[in-house]
């Protein structure tokens, strides 16, 4: 009886730390390991760099090609992309894991709590506590969802880069994990916000005020604390604190008022972005940044 006992812990144990544990590589998981519907990948693996782990798509460099084989239509892609966010968010919040949208996904959220059309990719942050319960516990866990809007069924997956743990600027490993839509190879970009141990940052009253990531962004805890509740492509998230101040610093002033970008104008009365045709295009060649269309500023709100 305590052979058969010990037997069923060891087997139980083995069971969950699958996913728990998934045997870190210095390189991404291999193609015939993930669970796909292609018969070959399309991954670029630069050789110029060895230890890289994410590997971005050889048609697109915001696809996975373990997964995805070609580019969406614009018309599709924004429909994939909301059901990307609201599954991570859906998924995060019944962990328990602090995250939050930054970048070009929170510029998106300014403007009208939606993703920017031209936008291909998605950006969120997790504390560092979190990206370390992620890595123990969720790495390559596949989470399956009904989507509503896509009339089908679609499994998402986490993986966390086994380069983690390991602290300061990596141009290599920027990504610290990624949420991937399996059907696509469509993605959202998780970093990790840290504490800055190496430098004393200006501003900062204590060293534990100064925070980092990967990719070189340096932040102060009140940039990002206490987080904010608002919604985001129909899915309640978090945004840090500060966000008027983080936006105007990384895109300057001008991206938080110019109505024109990427061949899309800005509907205030709609609240949406506009595909502009191409009669409007060539009306807008001659049209300076001093017209009321560039200089028109939107009140920071939040909520």
């Amino acid at each position: 009886m305590g052979s058969l006992l010990l037997y069923l812990i060891c087997l139980f144990m083995a069971s969950t730390n699958v996913n728990a544990f998934p045997g870190f590589q210095k390189r991404e998981a291999p193609f015939d390991q993930v669970r796909t519907r292609l018969n070959r990948h399309y991954q670029d693996a630069e050789e110029d760099e060895p230890d890289k782990y994410f590997h971005e798509a050889t048609f697109h460099q915001h696809y996975d090609g373990r997964f995805g084989d070609k580019k969406l239509k614009y018309e599709e892609r924004l429909s994939h992309l909301s059901a990307l966010i609201q599954t991570y968010f859906s998924t995060m919040n019944d962990i328990g894991a602090e995250t939050w949208i930054m970048h070009g996904t929170l510029l998106g959220w300014y403007w009208n709590r939606g993703i920017l059309p031209w936008d291909t990719d998605l950006d969120v942050m997790v504390s560092e506590r979190t990206l370390y319960h992620l890595a123990e516990y969720y790495n390559m866990t596949m989470h399956h969802y009904h989507i509503p809007g896509l009339n089908t069924a679609r499994d998402y997956m986490l993986e966390v880069n086994p380069h983690y743990s390991e602290d300061g600027i990596d141009s290599s490993n920027q990504i610290d994990a990624r949420w991937i839509d399996t059907e696509t190879g469509l993605f959202i970009d998780i970093t990790a916000l840290r504490r800055n141990r190496t430098v004393d940052s200006a501003g900062a009253e204590d060293e534990a005020d100064a925070m980092m990531v990967k990719d070189k962004h340096h932040y102060l805890y009140d940039d990002i604390f206490p987080l904010r509740q608002s919604t985001f492509a129909d899915a309640p998230v978090k945004i840090p604190f500060a966000y008027p101040e983080l936006l105007t610093e990384e895109y300057g002033e001008e991206a938080l008022s110019k109505v024109f970008y990427e061949h899309h104008r800005f509907n205030i009365e709609k609240g949406e972005w506009k595909t502009l045709r191409f009669s409007e295009l060539h009306g807008l060649s001659g049209l300076s940044r001093n017209t009321s269309y560039w200089g028109m500023r939107l009140p920071l709100k939040h909520g």
